[in-house]
């Protein structure tokens, strides 16, 4: 059985697509039935429409990509008046929303416009992204920050809150604790690494922004360790995410800890990918034993 509980919602698998890469679903509903999903995660909003960095703002390098985009989005009440309209037309499942922000009250306010929207079944409050200044992952990198962003969302939803971790920290089963206590749901880990490529050339920085998100097969390994450690570390459930881009990076983030798991970077290279995953996990079952997904979340 592929079905799963994810905070308390049953979704079909846990096969779910990251924020950032599969924007607001409806490019991809052109190319496959989107349905066959878990649910995914959309593009990070903010309270205000973002332009987002400075060109060039993608850099590859060996087994994965960087990433220094920036937030850009249309904001939250364009979302909620447009892009989740447009998106029921496509998909008929919760969606989960990736909220980002500068301070507190941006992450509240965006929050508590994105409760009252029925399509919207998780909240995944990014802390954790490496790509622009004054907020994103200040608030990951510190375990009062997170906790304190964790209690101002809950204060405004009745939805899951599930708080989207980095792995740019030094104990990052203190931050994933310090959200817990603080009244998330759950966890999602991990976002991206941070990391450069210089130009040989013209003897500068490849991105605008100098540095950027490592995503792709490189970080897989650490992802899998850091899920592992979080789920040891608390009572919640944990999605993980990193690298992952078959269904056995699937069942191998599944025996870590995790609940469900997120595939970013791996859309972008085949955007069938996650089609692919969902249709080939019975067989990966098949092949390693397995009846039921929910059964072996952890036991690695």
């Amino acid at each position: 059985m592929t079905k799963i509980s994810l905070c308390g919602i049953t979704i079909d698998n846990p096969v779910i697509p990251a924020s950032g890469a599969f924007g607001y679903g409806r490019e991809f509903a052109e190319l496959y039935d989107i349905n066959i999903l878990g649910t995914f995660s959309f593009k990070g909003t903010t309270l205000e429409p973002r332009f987002g960095n400075e060109t060039p703002r993608i850099a590859e390098c060996n087994c994965g990509m960087l990433n220094s985009v920036g937030l850009q989005n249309p904001g939250v009440d364009a979302v909620v008046m447009h892009e989740l309209p447009e998106l029921k037309k496509v998909f008929a499942k919760p969606v989960m929303a990736n909220v980002s922000g500068f301070s507190l009250e941006e992450y509240a306010a965006v929050c508590e416009r994105l409760d009252g929207v029925e399509q919207i079944g998780w909240l995944e409050v990014n802390i954790s992204c490496p790509n622009v200044r004054g907020g994103g992952m200040s608030f990951g990198t510190s375990a009062k920050q997170a906790a304190a962003v964790t209690a101002a969302v809950k204060k405004v939803t009745g939805k899951p809150v599930i708080m989207k971790l980095s792995p740019n920290v030094t104990d990052i089963t203190e931050i994933a604790r310090a959200c817990e206590d603080a009244g998330a749901d759950g966890i999602s880990l991990i976002n991206t690494l941070i990391g450069m490529r210089i130009d040989l050339q013209r003897k500068k920085p490849v991105l605008a922004n100098t540095f950027g998100g490592l995503s792709g097969p490189a970080v897989f390994p650490v992802a899998l360790r850091m899920v592992y450690q979080v789920a040891h570390a608390v009572r919640i459930p944990v999605i993980g995410m990193g690298g992952v881009s078959d269904a056995d990076g699937v069942i191998e983030m599944m025996l870590a800890g995790a609940s469900a798991v997120e595939v970013g970077a791996a859309n972008l290279v085949n955007p069938y990918v996650c089609r692919d995953i969902v249709k080939n996990l019975p067989a990966a079952m098949e092949k390693y034993g397995i009846e039921n997904l929910e059964d072996i979340v952890g036991i690695a």
